[in-house]
């Protein structure tokens, strides 16, 4: 029997809840379910995510941090990492971790991608962190990146634009481009160019010369799940990590957040459905297809 091919391996920081699907417990199980194998660090362990209103638990402070990421190191599980994925902080002080982390995986393999998923505010609700926090991903996090992943918010709070038209969603994210960001991915996309009843996204690669929006059917969800973004940042890195082009990328993100806000909306849940979606996950058709944005639009 001839032996399996390794599997990529990320490197995922990001919250942990007991109950519900956020963080790393939105992000490990899709990947898992790619093929990829993932070292789960957790930045904070709460009871559930704070969209509740209330939670016990706590952050982890950075020497916490620190001693999980230096018993890695120790054991030779970071050598085989190809990527870092880090989501919500709880602390700018755990970025700055995260930063140094990325600094010792590039000396040894500069070839290590880097995913940043600017967690720190939504459209209608503003920001849901401190602004350290705001400060340190559009400052230092976001610049060190190679896919960034925000939402319409974010994007524009990480670039300083009103984003109110598609136009404005392209040229904020030639402003990261700029940066040497290699690929943005806008996770959540409605402006006056969005045709009614849909929710789009927009991926633009190769520093902007690979482009390409996709509109899904914007589900009637109240309240909306949470860690929607969490599971499209890891969805997007993972198929990126397995070698699929940014608009199959795209697609397959896409076809999958759909689906599963689609059974979580069928069972009334206020959790995403992820274990009910797992075939999802892993379609190898997307349900819906991406367009090339054209250069002026």
């Amino acid at each position: 029997m001839t032996a399996p091919r390794p599997s990529p391996v990320i490197l995922s920081i990001q919250s942990h809840v007991a109950y519900g699907y956020v963080g790393n417990r939105a992000a490990v199980f899709p990947l898992q379910n790619l093929g990829i194998e993932v070292i789960a660090v957790d930045t904070v362990q709460f009871s559930n995510h704070t969209g509740y209103g209330a939670w016990t638990g706590q952050v982890f402070d950075p020497g916490h941090l620190q001693d999980i990421i230096d018993g890695l190191f120790a054991r030779g599980a970071m050598d085989s990492v190809n990527a870092v994925l880090s989501g919500y902080l709880g602390s700018a002080a755990l970025g700055t971790v995260i930063e140094q982390t990325l600094e010792k995986l590039r000396n040894r393999n500069p070839d290590v991608i880097y995913c940043c998923d600017p967690v720190m505010g939504d459209t209608g609700r503003g920001f849901f962190v401190p602004q350290d926090i705001a400060q340190l991903f559009r400052d230092k996090m976001a610049g060190s990146a190679t896919i960034v992943t925000p939402n319409q918010f974010e994007l524009g709070y990480l670039t300083g634009r009103d984003i109110h038209t598609r136009a404005d969603a392209l040229a904020a994210c030639d402003d990261l481009h700029r940066r040497n960001i290699d690929t943005v991915l806008l996770t959540s996309m409605e402006t006056v160019d969005t045709k009614p009843g849909t929710i789009e996204m927009l991926a633009s690669g190769r520093k902007g010369r690979d482009r390409w929006q996709i509109a899904t059917p914007k589900l009637p969800i109240d309240p909306a799940p949470n860690g929607a973004g969490d599971m499209t940042a890891a969805l997007f890195t993972g198929h990126r990590i397995n070698g699929k082009p940014v608009k199959s990328a795209l697609e397959h993100t896409a076809s999958a957040v759909y689906s599963v806000f689609e059974t979580t909306r069928i069972m009334g849940r206020r959790e995403l459905a992820l274990i009910q979606s797992q075939k999802a996950l892993r379609r190898k058709t997307p349900l819906f297809k991406a367009e090339k944005v054209k250069d002026g639009t």
